[in-house]
Formats: structure tokens, C-alpha cells, sequence
């Protein structure tokens, strides 16, 4: 496993993180507590490093698994913990319904207390990596939001801040005014071969504008897709998050992966390649594939050790993209501020 740091940090990022979205929420199929914790410590055992977890992940439950697998004696330091705060789930967790958004508390005094209540559940006395979850342009426009994350930091609760944007994919102006403005350390998004607008965009926007900010990549294989099992007849789970994309997604995700097999090698899983991809952009920290089994697990955690794309590889895939692999173009559908510079 390589590993990446963030500016001005001496943490050792694994290039391939673990969400704990997987194995904490049920969206992605039901998990004891000794089944994610036996995948998350033969993760670490791995070489992953990173857990990203969120405090509304199972009202609480992503970070109490963290507590589990890593916080004995000597265990800590074998991980970079990563979470987010931002949704009142105390308040409002009993209304959701599978994955739909609850109501978002970012007033100062509610996030202090959000992060004091990770920090119990995570069983530390520091948060590597704290994450403002889900942020809308009225948060990145907020002082005193920011200004706790600083008081947060100086007291030694939390080592960096960063950023989660989503839900779904979209974002961009947001995302860029949260770069511009703020430059958090860490910024998450939705980014993969297939889904390139607007992280793209965002990773310009750093660039541009000098940030510190690296990047935590999240969906890299379009939920699924890129991994290259599915066929037209593919069928989910009637629960499954997948049920949510159109079923074009699934046709046309189809005929483009068969363009895409000249990726894959007796060394290299079109899965791996696709991870490759996104790593090819040093401003990336980690990726965050989603693990649901220990195959995907052991597959996913062995990227750093495969062949590194091609220039021609890459240039080949460019131009598959820019000719949307001569497939008629969908219009996206994206959420959030998609208009960069933000129209006044």
C-alpha cells in the first residue's frame, strides 16, 4: 500500500481508504458488528489506513465500529480516523427513510457538541479528520461555523477540517467556494472515469486558485459500474442505493465497460484500473471504493501494487469520454450550485 500526505501533516493516508457507509448503514446489505469489524482490521491488516466514517452513519453506529476494531491499547495509532457532523439525527434519525436526507444542524454550539459526542464514541481524544457534512453555500458562508472548527483545532479535538459534499453528485459551487474561501485540508466528492463533471472542475478550482486542499474520492467505480460485473440483466435489491440511478444508467454503463476491458491484464482488475485512474491526479489523498465483501476488499486494497496506467491508457480513456463513447449524451442531473464562478 503507498500512501499520501496532507500538507503541513504527518499522517500516513492510505491511497485506499475504507467508508464505513457499507457496513453501517444497510444500504448496502446488513452487517453484524463482528462482520464489519473482522473486514475493517483485515483492511488494516492490509495496509489501509484511512476509515472514513460519518456520525449519522446508523445514528452513531460507523463510529462506534471504529471503537471496536482499533481503539485497544496500541491500536489507534495503526489508523487515521476520519469523520463528519452536520445532520441532527439525535433529534431526527428516527424519520429516515432509507436513504433520504434528515434535517442539518450547523450552528456552532450543536457542531461542538456533535464533535464532542464522536469523539466518546470513537473511544479517542482526537478526530484526525473532521468533515462538515453535506455543506450548502450558506455554511462555506458562515464565520462563526468555521471559527469553531479552529477553536476545535487549537484545543487539539481535531487534527484537520475538511469538507463532505453531496448527497448525490453535483455541488460545484459549493464545492469551489468552499476551496477558494476557506481551503479546507480535506475536500470529498464524487469522482470517477464515468462521472467526471464537476469534479473535474473542483480539482481545477484548486489547482487555480493555489489551495492546500487535497481530495477524498468517494463512488470512484459509479456505484458499481466500473468493477465490471454488471450485465443489462443486472437487478438490485429492492433497498439497494442503486435503484435511485435510472435504468439508462445501467444500459449504457454496460456498452461503455466494454470499451473499457482493454484496461484490464492478468495484473490489473478493471476495478483496480478504474482506482488507477483517479489516482493518476496527485491532489487525491485516498479513494474511498465501496467494500461490502472481503474479495472486493483484498482486490481493492492491492492497487497500489498493480501497473500504473499508460499515457496511451489514459489518453485512450480521454477519448472515449470526450466522445461519450458514441453513445447518444444524457443530460445530468446534478444538485447544489452547478453555475462556477456563482452567479450573483
Amino acid at each position: 500500500m503507498k500512501h499520501r500526505t496532507l500538507p503541513g501533516s504527518n499522517l500516513k493516508i492510505s491511497e485506499i481508504g475504507f467508508g464505513l457507509w457499507t457496513v453501517s448503514t444497510g444500504w448496502w446489505g446488513t452487517f453484524t458488528d463482528d462482520e464489519a469489524v473482522r473486514l475493517m482490521r483485515l483492511g488494516a491488516d492490509l495496509g489501509i489506513t484511512l476509515f472514513d466514517a460519518a456520525d449519522t452513519y446508523g445514528n452513531g453506529r460507523s463510529e462506534e465500529l471504529i471503537a471496536k476494531a482499533f481503539t485497544s491499547v496500541g491500536e489507534r495509532e495503526r489508523v487515521v480516523i476520519a469523520t463528519k457532523v452536520g445532520y441532527d439525527f439525535i433529534n431526527h434519525g428516527n424519520e429516515r427513510r432509507g436513504q433520504r436526507e434528515i434535517p442539518q444542524d450547523f450552528r456552532p454550539d450543536s457542531i461542538r457538541q456533535a464533535t464532542e459526542a464522536a469523539l466518546k464514541r470513537l473511544q479517542t481524544d482526537h478526530i484526525d479528520i473532521l468533515q462538515l457534512h453535506n455543506i450548502h453555500i450558506e455554511q462555506v458562508m458562515q464565520d462563526d461555523l468555521w471559527e469553531v472548527l479552529e477553536a476545535l483545532r487549537a484545543e487539539g479535538k481535531i487534527l484537520h477540517d475538511g469538507v463532505a459534499l453531496g448527497p448525490a453528485i453535483g455541488w460545484l459551487g459549493e464545492g469551489g467556494a468552499a476551496i477558494e474561501k476557506r481551503q479546507p485540508d480535506v475536500l470529498q466528492h464524487i469522482y470517477n472515469l464515468l462521472e467526471q463533471h464537476p469534479g473535474k472542475a473542483l480539482h481545477r478550482i484548486a489547482e487555480e486558485s493555489q489551495a492546500k486542499t487535497k481530495f477524498f474520492i468517494r463512488v470512484p467505480h459509479s456505484s458499481g459500474m466500473l468493477e465490471g460485473q454488471y450485465t443489462a440483466e443486472t437487478v438490485f435489491p429492492p433497498n439497494d442505493h442503486r435503484n435511485h440511478r435510472p435504468r439508462s444508467w445501467l444500459l449504457n454503463g454496460v456498452k461503455k465497460i466494454d470499451q473499457l476491458r482493454f484496461l484490464e491484464n492478468k495484473n490489473r482488475t478493471l476495478g483496480q484500473a478504474a482506482l488507477q485512474w483517479v489516482l493518476h491526479d496527485p491532489r487525491v489523498a485516498t479513494v474511498l471504493p465501496n467494500i461490502y465483501n472481503e474479495e472486493q476488499l483484498r482486490e481493492f486494497a492491492a492497487t497500489s501494487e498493480t501497473p500504473l496506467l499508460t499515457n496511451e491508457e489514459m489518453q485512450r480513456i480521454a477519448e472515449l469520454v470526450a466522445g461519450n463513447f458514441g453513445l447518444e449524451i444524457e443530460e445530468g442531473k446534478f444538485k447544489g450550485i452547478m453555475d462556477w464562478p456563482i452567479k450573483s
